[in-house]
């Protein structure tokens, strides 16, 4: 389990978290993708709370259907901001994220 996870079971909330869905339609590339970003939203404080593969969805918002849903945890919105601006994560996300994702929703960002 991550430290933000961790952490947030502990009762110690995170600073801030998104809730994001996606239409992966590459899963083998979308899983390298995770692999090797989540050393480095680990490194700046982050981590997956919750991470859904979704079978169906009820409410069709656009194609392809949404099938991954996770909520996504940094300890400050800066911390979030400097971690998407990292160009070690830009070169892993353009490598495989746009490739393995046909579509991105962001659902939603909160202080918590």
């Amino acid at each position: 389990m991550s430290t933000a996870a961790r952490m947030r079971e502990n009762g110690n909330a995170m600073g801030y978290e998104m809730m994001v869905a996606l239409a992966v339609v590459d899963q083998a590339r979308y899983a390298a993708y995770r692999s090797e970003m989540t050393p480095l939203l680990e490194a700046a404080g982050g981590g997956f709370r919750y991470d859904f593969e979704v079978s169906k969805e009820l409410k069709p918002s656009g194609e392809p259907p949404i099938n991954r849903v996770f909520v996504i945890a940094f300890p400050s919105k800066t911390a979030k901001e400097a971690f998407f601006a990292d160009s070690h994560y830009m070169e892993i996300r353009a490598r495989h994220f746009t490739q393995a994702v046909a579509r991105t929703v962001w659902l939603g960002e909160q202080e918590a």
